[in-house]
């Protein structure tokens, strides 16, 4: 049986990875793919390669449409290995093809893999005719490597947009409009908090790019393709790309005996008391990438840990860490938690709320297991840092006006 055609010509041959949980630190529920799209053209061309265990699975994909030594080019937008871990077995198995590839991407792929390819280099702006078709390269340096590029195909209208526009989610149906959209959408979500954030001002330069474009089809190299919502997916690139703060508010915590558990627990009341949506997080029971994915999103953001060994807990440092590499920004940010008969803590997760935070409001602690006196103090600074969200809304609409 054939791969899927995504359009005339243009097979989907790349591979899913249902079992995938752990992508260097982004915990991947729901899978992952990695995309490869085969053109047959008189100039036949795959674009984008697999992770290297997958290599076979592609060769054998591609194999069913033609033979491999057919192949005269290989496009490779991105050299991180999801990408292009199969291109040592192509290079084997497609002796007369050529590596189409920016300047940063021969330089990353010999690092990784040796001199053992036919390499043709490209820049922003390049046309590759292979026979009906005009493909053209867009540069997106730093989105997320510095070799990263898009091919667009002109006539087709298709942007192979690699890591932009990608999610991690496996699913046996190919397309943005035959899955849930919520679920599409926050894994879309997810997956730029937790992959393109770091580099979000650049977002703004890509999609001028993209938005001078005649687009039919989106197709990324994780995920489904895009053919529906496709102006509703750019909208959302343009908008996380400069940032965004819903109002909500994420608490992030641990608890050792169950005391910082009941101050967070208090602090939402209050939070929710004030009218502000509150989202809540136990560490120790939810990946660093999955809260990633709210405090992208949020106005606030408040964490808290028991004092261990005069320091935070090393889950709040894990995850503390993890958020630091983000780079977030617009956050206002406050901490919180028990102590015994000396603390650390505190200090230690507000010294890590500096290096991104945009304001560090005072926090609250108290000693041992909290008292009904300190529960009710604890929502009241709940409330109060809920209030301290809200009014910044007011002001900010009040300027806008």
């Amino acid at each position: 049986m054939l791969p899927l055609q995504i359009a005339p010509d243009i097979y989907d041959v790349g591979v899913q990875d249902w079992a995938v949980r752990d992508f260097h630190g982004y915990k991947t529920e729901r899978g992952a793919t990695y995309n490869s799209y085969l053109i047959m053209d008189e100039k036949i061309t795959l674009i984008d390669t697999v992770k290297a265990p997958f290599a076979e699975e592609l060769l054998s994909n591609i194999s069913k449409v033609t033979p491999l030594e057919s192949i005269d080019y290989i496009i490779i937008n991105h050299v991180e290995p999801d990408h292009s871990g199969a291109m040592p077995a192509l290079a084997k198995a497609c002796p007369n093809a050529k590596f189409i590839i920016s300047m940063a991407g021969k330089n990353e792929a010999i690092q990784h893999y040796g001199d053992i390819f036919n390499f043709e280099v490209v820049k922003d702006g390049a046309t590759l005719n292979i026979g009906k078709r005009n493909l053209v390269f867009a540069m997106m340096t730093m989105l997320h490597w510095p070799d990263s590029m898009a091919t667009y195909s002109v006539e087709d209208k298709i942007l192979f947009s690699n890591d932009a526009f990608g999610q991690h989610y496996a699913t046996s149906k190919r397309y943005d409009d035959e899955v849930d959209e919520a679920d599409l959408f926050y894994e879309a979500r997810k997956y730029f908090a937790n992959i393109l954030w770091p580099y979000a001002k650049l977002i703004g330069k890509a999609i001028t790019k993209v938005g001078g474009l005649d687009i039919k089809m989106i197709a990324p190299s994780h995920g489904v393709v895009w053919r529906k919502n496709i102006a509703k997916i750019v909208e959302c690139y343009s908008k996380w790309g400069q940032g965004v703060c819903d109002g909500s508010i994420v608490i992030a915590y641990d608890s050792m005996w169950g005391g910082s558990e009941k101050l967070a627990r208090a602090i939402a009341r209050g939070i929710q008391k004030a009218g502000v949506e509150v989202k809540v997080y136990k560490l120790s029971a939810t990946p660093n990438s999955t809260v990633a994915a709210e405090v992208f999103t949020c106005s606030g953001l408040l964490v808290g840990s028991p004092t261990l060994n005069s320091s935070m807990m090393p889950s709040m440092g894990s995850f503390l860490t993890y958020l630091k590499g983000l780079a977030p920004t617009g956050k206002k940010t406050a901490a919180f938690g028990t102590f015994g008969w000396a603390g650390g803590a505190q200090k230690d997760m507000e010294e890590m709320l500096a290096k991104f935070s945009k304001e560090i409001l005072p926090g609250f602690t108290c000693k041992w297991t909290p008292q009904p006196n300190n529960l009710e103090s604890a929502e009241q600074f709940g409330f109060d840092f809920a209030q301290s969200i809200l009014e910044e809304e007011h002001e900010e609409c009040h300027c806008a006006d």
